[in-house]
């Protein structure tokens, strides 16, 4: 995820691309999804389903690709209480964490950043979660499901890893957008709902194991204890809960 300051002014913008986005879609549809939407969904019925790649037995490469959330920011002790290192305390002795977490980083960039060095790491595990930055940040849906599909693919076709991803939680029920009106938070409740309708096709199509932080980690958005004092990043009990769900998932 971001800083503190730059998100004010980036998320002035979202909400003229949200609006923008959401009359557009109203006036060209009646369908209650936008075009791109249902052109995903057409192309996804004609798609061939992966499953999800085991893990071995013995010690790991796992390697997690992410945002500020991966660094850890919010926690008192962001090499050990983050997520990821979380994550890593329960594989297997012996196993490597490689983690390329860039706070701030959207996924566009990611595809440059971080996936060049994780393709050459041989991972049997991959966590990812590069979305929030994106979607705050003004990232169209269309260029983001675009961008998440050459990660995907790409992750499918040249590792053997199992790889597990995280969707957008309910931001609005955030402290960070608390001064937002109960319109801004409906049409951002209906972008959150329609990235993650997107993230799970993708999820499907590449056999691509799904944490639902949407429906099942809403305690990250909702318990106060869960959120750092910036409104908007874990806090270590927070990052606690986030490994156990990047956990169970990876468990299967």
């Amino acid at each position: 995820m971001m800083d503190m300051p730059e998100r004010t002014q980036l998320i002035r913008f979202f909400w003229t691309l949200v609006a923008l986005t959401l009359i557009f879609s109203a006036c060209t549809s009646v369908a209650p999804q936008s075009n791109s939407d249902n052109t995903h969904t057409q192309q996804q019925s004609t798609t061939i389903q992966s499953t999800p790649t085991l893990m071995p037995g013995g010690p790991v490469t796992y390697v997690a690709l992410g945002a500020s959330d991966a660094v850890g920011i919010g926690s008192n002790i962001p090499g050990s209480q983050g997520y990821v290192p979380l994550v890593a305390a329960h594989l297997p002795k012996g196993s490597h964490l490689i983690n390329l977490g860039i706070s701030g980083i959207q996924l566009h960039e990611a595809l440059s950043q971080e996936l060049p060095l994780a393709l050459t790491t041989s991972p049997n595990l991959i966590t990812i979660w590069l979305v929030a930055n994106d979607f705050i940040g003004g990232v169209t849906y269309d260029s983001y499901y675009d961008d998440l599909n050459s990660l995907l693919q790409q992750l499918h076709v040249r590792t053997h890893a199992r790889v597990v991803m995280a969707n957008l939680p309910d931001l609005t029920r955030l402290p960070a957008f608390a001064n937002e009106s109960s319109s801004q938070k409906s049409r951002m409740l209906m972008a959150i709902q329609q990235w993650n309708r997107g993230i799970d096709q993708l999820a499907k199509k590449y056999g691509v194991v799904l944490v639902d932080l949407f429906r099942q980690g809403s305690r990250l958005t909702t318990h106060p204890e869960y959120i750092s004092g910036d409104g908007f990043h874990p806090s270590p009990s927070g990052y606690v809960q986030l490994a156990n769900y990047f956990w169970q998932a990876i468990k299967g």
